[in-house]
């Protein structure tokens, strides 16, 4: 069988791709299968640069096929920040409830109508002799005044999703699947694997 392995240490991570490529034959792996391997330090300026960079390193090292995402809130008023400092937005130690605060407090005088925001995630899906393949999914909203929900993780509590009219941490994980960004990215990555499963090798 053939293996495809998910640049993530993240298990429900590797739940939403496995539904995908199971059917296509293929074995689907984390880096949590190989122990040994050093995260990839992300040094792009987007997340779709991120993205390849993670992607394209796994592959070149492990010789196999490899997808990477690279995911996060971009809020307008803040000129689309925290975007790729997403995950250490308040510091360098992973924090959710002082990501949350640092982008509460910033915006406390920010009136309704100036709130939008959305979640970004950029899929990446590199294999060795293969052009790089990148595709991308949005999920539109606005930025709460408090938190809401038990649901999700990451700013899901503070994110109002437009359509389910909820905070996304109000949302079970079946409704945010059916809108969150990374599904919308799967969806189109789904659109484009056959292509690139059957594509010519670069030269």
């Amino acid at each position: 069988m053939q293996e495809v392995i998910i640049a993530t240490k993240n298990a429900g991570k590797a739940r939403e791709f496995e539904r995908m490529f199971k059917p296509l034959g293929y074995e689907v792996k984390t880096l949590l299968d190989y122990p040994g391997f050093q995260d990839v330090e992300e040094t792009g300026s987007t997340f779709e640069e991120n993205a390849i960079l993670k992607a394209e390193t796994v592959s070149k090292e492990l010789g196999r096929m490899v997808i990477a995402d690279d995911s996060g809130l971009m809020v307008d008023a803040l000129g689309g920040r925290p975007g790729i400092y997403s995950a250490r937005y308040a510091g360098e130690e992973k924090n959710d409830q002082k990501n949350m605060d640092k982008i509460l407090k910033e915006m406390e005088n920010t009136p309704e109508n100036s709130r939008q925001a959305r979640f970004y995630c950029a899929l990446a899906i590199a294999a060795p002799g293969r052009e790089t393949l990148t595709v991308a999914g949005t999920c539109e909203g606005s930025i709460l005044r408090g938190k809401r929900g038990t649901h999700g993780f990451g700013y899901d509590p503070i994110f109002f999703a437009e359509e389910k009219g909820k905070a996304m941490a109000e949302l079970k994980p079946e409704e945010k699947s059916e809108i969150s960004h990374r599904a919308k990215a799967l969806k189109k990555l789904e659109e484009v694997l056959p292509a690139f499963l059957a594509g010519a090798e670069k030269r």
